[in-house]
């Protein structure tokens, strides 16, 4: 079996082994990730052999932009004391630097990919985890192109708490991070309407029909057509970002805002930290003790 880069480096995180000793142990397995595991328990190499349960759901997303090319990626450590942490925040830098330099999409080959230091991203990630002492996960990136006739739109929310980048057909820098800007805040899943998949208009439309049956009056079939496709209408104002109503005026979408500077919106990518992760919950009184005598 092929051992990748993000299969040692997951190995290495739950275990806190040495690399090589994580590679060994998956060829060992034959990838088998719990087999591995037990593999460098039983031969006394793991040293944090619980590592797995510990959540990283805190960290930093951003965004660089050079010339014609973005990265938008998001870095996630265990706590938000971490990651206003100078080291974290240099990490994270520099392995968006080098993720701009390069024209990397794929996360196995991206780890691969060497800093300015000599070292590679992935060997980049182990050393902090080791020097910082937290689960440290390097969770995801974009890597986003435009055109010369387009421009990005980049904005960061809460210091990097959420990140937003579109790209928009057209010369105004403004409207575009006013794209950006309502991405960050309203939380569309989607740039265009064409980007919806069928199977999900499909789902929200049988709710909808089912909710139309069980109200009190009864209505007729094409009645309940028309009361469907109305609200479809609002379904796709919430998570479409070109029909959301814009924020600093109610009374355009975005698409109708940016077309008054001439331009079109093209693609969105948005990151908000730890989303979909279950985050732990904390006495933050414990955490802040904790913080401190570590620190001592």
């Amino acid at each position: 079996m092929n051992i990748t880069a993000s299969m040692v480096k997951e190995l290495r995180d739950k275990t806190d082994a040495g690399m090589m000793d994580c590679k060994k142990a998956l060829a060992e397995c034959n990838g088998d990730m719990d087999a591995a595991i037990d593999y460098l328990r039983e031969k006394g190499i793991s040293k944090a052999a619980k590592k797995a349960d510990r959540i990283a759901a805190e960290g930093l997303s951003n965004i660089y932009v050079d010339g014609n090319k973005a990265v938008i990626l998001e870095i996630n450590s265990e706590t938000d004391f971490v990651a206003k942490n100078e080291k974290f925040i240099d990490l994270v830098d520099l392995i968006g630097n080098t993720l701009l330099k390069n024209n990397e999409t794929e996360m196995d080959k991206a780890l691969e990919l060497k800093t300015t230091n000599g070292t590679t991203i992935n060997e980049e990630m182990v050393n902090a985890t080791a020097t910082i002492g937290e689960k440290l996960d390097f969770r995801r990136f974009k890597l986003v192109t435009k055109k010369d006739n387009e421009v990005f739109g980049a904005y960061l929310h809460m210091g990097g708490k959420i990140s937003s980048l579109v790209v928009v057909e057209g010369s105004d820098e403004a409207s575009a991070k006013d794209a950006a800007m309502q991405a960050a805040a309203m939380r569309p899943k989607y740039a265009l309407r064409s980007e919806v998949p069928a199977s999900e208009v499909e789902h929200e439309r049988e709710i909808l029909i089912e909710q139309a049956h069980n109200e009190e009056k009864p209505k007729p079939d094409n009645i309940i057509e028309k009361m469907v496709n109305g609200r479809l209408e609002k379904f796709y104002e919430e998570i479409v970002l070109n029909e959301q109503p814009f924020i600093k005026d109610g009374d355009l979408t975005i698409e109708k805002y940016l077309a008054k500077s001439n331009c079109v919106l093209k693609s969105m990518v948005r990151f908000e930290v730890g989303e979909g992760i279950e985050k732990r919950v904390d006495d933050l009184a414990s955490e802040v003790a904790k913080q401190i005598n570590e620190t001592k």
